[in-house]
């Protein structure tokens, strides 16, 4: 028996990194999972066999995201949400930041979150179901990601504590914070990182493990907000 048996899932920003992780996951432990992004033949092509359905979706395009959430709802119940799309740039110091890069990163990291929350809180409510926001331990202590990604993560980690203080008796909130991962995301860093670095980082398997933990937990237990970091890159507070 999977832990997640007779469950159906929703992951965004699934096409690679931790979103797909959390979609071979899920699957893995016998849900049936419906994965979003704006690429879905990659999700097709690593998903190959297994019970997930890929979407084409812009989590910022809220009219598709409506779209997307009726046709979920048509199809039965939905007991849990995982938001990991996001991106990063490499023109993230203060002061190379542009308006419409600030725009488009705060588009995409935190109000394609609320998107995908808003246009399935209903059925969310109804299965007594989980949302799990992927956020980084960047929302909380300064690093590199650069000041809008770290303000679009810390938002993210706040709204997940404040839908978890709304939702005391219906939807568990998570806010999964993870520290450095070896995913494509770090190509868009200013000076992508070494080999000898990457080896020592997270995978997306690992935070994949901590989505598919909390969401097994028994209805009367809730995990808020989870870290997870790097044995030999533990980093928290040092600024340099």
């Amino acid at each position: 028996m999977g832990a997640l048996d007779g469950r159906t899932a929703l992951v965004t920003g699934a096409s690679s990194g931790i979103g797909l992780a959390t979609a071979l996951a899920f699957a893995e432990a016998g849900a049936r999972v419906h994965a979003a992004a704006r690429r879905p033949e990659l999700i097709e092509q690593a998903a190959a066999g297994r019970d997930i359905v890929a979407h084409r979706l812009d989590v910022t395009d809220r009219a598709a995201v409506g779209a997307l959430a009726e046709r979920l709802a048509a199809q039965g119940p939905l007991h849990a949400l995982v938001a990991a799309a996001g991106t990063n740039i490499k023109a993230r110091r203060l002061e190379q930041l542009t308006p419409e890069a600030f725009d488009d990163l705060i588009a995409l990291n935190l109000t394609g979150t609320f998107n995908v929350i808003n246009a399935l809180l209903e059925p969310l409510r109804a299965a007594r179901g989980d949302v799990v926001l992927i956020g980084s331990v960047s929302g909380a202590w300064p690093d590199r990601s650069g000041a809008t990604y770290q303000a679009s993560k810390a938002a993210v980690h706040a709204f997940a504590r404040g839908a978890a203080f709304d939702e005391q008796h219906g939807v568990r909130f998570t806010s999964i914070m993870p520290g450095l991962v070896d995913t494509a995301i770090l190509e868009n860093r200013p000076e992508p990182p070494t080999a000898d670095m990457r080896a020592q980082m997270l995978h997306a398997e690992d935070v994949a493990a901590a989505c598919l933990f909390v969401v097994s937990l028994p209805p009367r237990a809730h995990v808020p907000e989870l870290t997870i970091l790097p044995t030999n890159l533990q980093a928290l507070g040092r600024t340099t």
